[in-house]
This record gives C-alpha cells, sequence and structure tokens, in this order.
C-alpha cells in the first residue's frame, strides 16, 4: 500500500498463498505489482518512499502494467480453482489493514473469502503481554514485500504454534 490511509492510498502489490489447517504451503498464487501514477507514488509518507524505493517496488509500481481490476481478476481466478467461496480466511500480520484497502479497492475478493481473518499481529501481542521470553525468539527479515510478509507471517505463525499452543493429540 502507499500508506494507511483508505481515503488516499491505494493497493501496490498483492500475493496468494493457500496454507492447509497445519499451515503447509498447498498453492501459490499470483503476485502482482500494481501500476498506480508518479504523483501517487511521489506523494507517499517517508516511511512508505524509503522501504518500498529500497526494495525496489516503487520502481515496479511505476514500470507496471497491471492495473487493480487486472490484479483482482487474477487473484480471483486463482482463488476459485483451489477454494470455495466463504471457506478461507485472510491471514497475515496488520491484516485488518489489508482488508480495508481490499474492501474498497476488491471488494468482490473479500466477499469471496470467510469473514473472519487470522491476524498473527494479534498472537504476537498476546506472546509479548503472556510470554515476553518465548516472544523474543522471533526473528522478523522485514522486507515489505507482499510474498515475502506472507511467508514470514506463517513462519511466525508456524513458531506460535510450536512454542505458544498446545500440540494436537495424535
Amino acid at each position: 500500500m502507499t500508506g494507511l490511509d483508505i481515503t488516499k492510498d491505494r493497493l501496490i502489490e498483492i500475493a496468494v498463498l493457500i496454507t492447509d489447517g497445519d499451515l503447509n504451503i498447498v498453492a501459490e498464487g499470483p503476485e502482482l505489482v500494481i501500476n498506480q501514477p508518479r504523483e501517487l507514488m511521489d506523494n507517499m509518507d517517508d516511511w512508505c518512499k524509503e522501504h518500498h524505493g529500497a526494495s525496489g517496488l516503487t520502481q515496479a509500481v511505476l514500470d507496471s502494467k497491471v492495473s487493480t481490476e487486472d490484479a483482482k481478476n487474477q487473484v480471483m481466478e486463482f482463488l476459485k480453482q483451489h477454494i470455495r467461496a466463504g471457506e478461507a480466511p485472510l491471514a497475515g500480520n496488520s491484516v485488518h489493514a489489508d482488508k480495508r484497502f481490499l474492501e474498497k479497492e476488491m471488494p468482490e475478493l473479500v466477499d469471496y473469502l470467510h469473514y473472519r481473518i487470522v491476524d498473527v499481529s494479534t498472537i504476537k501481542e498476546l506472546a509479548r503481554r503472556w510470554y515476553p521470553d518465548i516472544a523474543k525468539g522471533v526473528s522478523k527479515k522485514n522486507c515489505h514485500r507482499a510474498l515475502d510478509d506472507i511467508k514470514e507471517s506463517i513462519s511466525e505463525l508456524e513458531y506460535y504454534q510450536k512454542h505458544v499452543f498446545i500440540p494436537r493429540q495424535q
């Protein structure tokens, strides 16, 4: 996203991974950079300019030929091939922010997903409060690219699954 202000900022990248209930990746979907006008990119806040510039995302956005509509259509086609409507939740870190932008720019996609979300940052906050020593063991790369962030969220959730949650009886 070009920032967190739903009234002026926009999606600039989307990626999709589907996991099973044990966090194994079962399908890798599109990883798309969405074109946005230079004016929007030039008016990003300092954090976005720094991180998106360093990762190469800013230039990739300006070079991209993929519209928001194109991205939505590709993601929807992928989802329909792999999951039934209402079956899978949106998941990731601070994913409520992603959902707000998706509701605005790709409402059909949000409607296709389950209404619940899995926000790894909620588990992170609880671990910091209740298990501070365990929470310190999470390593983050902070790449801030869509696919990298998804993979990092899965790894983080696997860590909490192993160290915080009681294992299932086999």
